[in-house]
């Protein structure tokens, strides 16, 4: 790699780090990574996550835990956080029952039901005669708002769920944060996403509304391994391994020993964040320094003192940085030493395009969601090492929440919520 003198700590050399600011704004350039975003050193490639797809495309829908967390990542997702409008608790038991229902009818797949020539269609049409599986699943979450005094749930409230911290550098806006429940709809195609989204939307009318929303999509691996982010760097690299049940109870699922409420058991903190990222001036960057302040190679994914983008950094051997730096990012995002093994996350992140913002800039980045067992220990403190990383004048963290992602529907009798909800 030709030398040059790197980035000082924290960004990018003064000069250009007075003109993105003069040219952004400060809020926008000193935006931070939210959440280790780009975790590429906490993730994984969402094509190595375990539990795969049954006949057609069908991922089961029924189990301990919801689909959606462990199950590969397909290639298109919607996130969408949502105001709870219904009148009294029992109508909040009946728009989870519903959300339920047509999950396992959406996710399962079939003809629509025929309401005869003289109602509306039962289905909005735009897959066709019949409803395509095609990987889809929608995994349902619960904000601390929904635990105020409305529905008489504020004892249920899981012990770790609280309103999405703000950090230093965040460029948040508060119409896009928090919410009472959250949709994670993920299938293999757009158009299966969109008319998941419209159904469950069209059967819960009067009972919830969208807050906010983003859609993502992920990129072919290119040439092979994790996909590319919108800065060209291979995203999501390393994961905690999904086959082993010892790592998910450890650091993703919320077991019966952590004084959570009993009906929490088998759900799983989720975090999502919009990252915004600043690629007009990302793009004028060397390629040496774009890839010291991301610790990898940008042509292989490896780490600065690999040959694959599967090796792992070793940073016994380079105490000082020289191979990379002591605030690269995946050092600083998981440092790989026993004290930080269990702050490790479940990332499955998506890219987003949402075309220019309203002085002409492109709007696009990186749709972060996260799953873990504790917030605090695990996110928060990812998040609390990357404050101040040199990434933070290319990146600008808008909007997100932190969400409780329920536990699984155990039988066709069960449904999301019902633990909660005492039912």
């Amino acid at each position: 790699m030709p030398a040059e003198t790197p980035a000082p700590q924290g960004g990018c050399p003064a000069g250009r780090r007075s003109f993105v600011k003069t040219a952004l704004g400060a809020g926008a350039a000193g935006a931070v990574l939210a959440g280790g975003g780009f975790a590429l050193s906490q993730a994984g490639s969402g094509q190595a996550h375990a539990a795969g797809t049954a006949d057609a495309g069908k991922v089961p829908f029924h189990g301990a835990h919801q689909a959606g967390i462990l199950t590969p990542q397909p290639a298109a997702a919607t996130f969408v956080s949502l105001d709870v409008i219904a009148d009294s608790r029992k109508d909040l038991a009946d728009l989870l029952r519903t959300i339920t229902e047509r999950a396992r009818f959406l996710t399962t797949g079939g003809a629509p039901a025929d309401l005869g020539v003289g109602a509306p269609p039962s289905d909005n049409g735009i897959l066709g005669p019949e409803v395509p599986a095609d990987e889809l699943t929608v995994t349902v979450g619960v904000g601390a708002s929904l635990f105020d005094d409305r529905y008489g749930l504020a004892k249920a409230k899981p012990v770790r769920l609280t309103p999405m911290r703000t950090f230093p550098n965040d460029n948040l806006k508060p119409a896009e944060c928090h919410g009472d429940l959250s949709l994670q709809i993920c299938g293999a195609r757009q158009d299966v996403v969109l008319h998941a989204l419209r159904d469950i939307a069209r059967h819960t009318r009067g009972a919830m509304q969208i807050k906010w929303r983003i859609d993502g999509f992920q990129n072919a691996p290119r040439p092979t391994g994790a996909q590319r982010n919108l800065l060209g760097f291979k995203d999501g690299i390393v994961n905690p391994d999904v086959k082993s049940a010892r790592e998910t109870d450890r650091l993703i699922w919320v077991g019966d020993t952590l004084g959570e409420p009993s009906w929490a058991v088998g759900g799983s903190y989720q975090v999502i964040r919009v990252i915004r990222m600043l690629v007009e001036f990302w793009d004028r960057v060397s390629l040496t320094e774009q890839e010291k302040m991301f610790g990898r190679r940008k042509d292989t994914g490896a780490p600065l003192d690999g040959a694959v983008e599967t090796d792992s950094p070793n940073y016994a051997k380079d105490p000082q940085g020289n191979a990379i730096p002591m605030d690269a990012h995946i050092r600083l995002a998981n440092p790989r030493t026993p004290q930080t093994d269990n702050t490790r996350i479940l990332r499955r992140g998506y890219n987003y395009d949402r075309g220019i913002d309203n002085v002409g800039n492109l709007d696009m980045g990186l749709v972060f969601c996260s799953y873990q067992q504790d917030v605090k220990r695990q996110f928060e403190a990812t998040q609390e090492r990357l404050i101040d990383e040199p990434l933070v004048d290319y990146i600008s963290p808008t909007g997100g929440g932190y969400f409780f992602a329920l536990p699984g529907v155990k039988d066709a009798s069960d449904w999301l919520g019902r633990g909660l909800l005492g039912a």
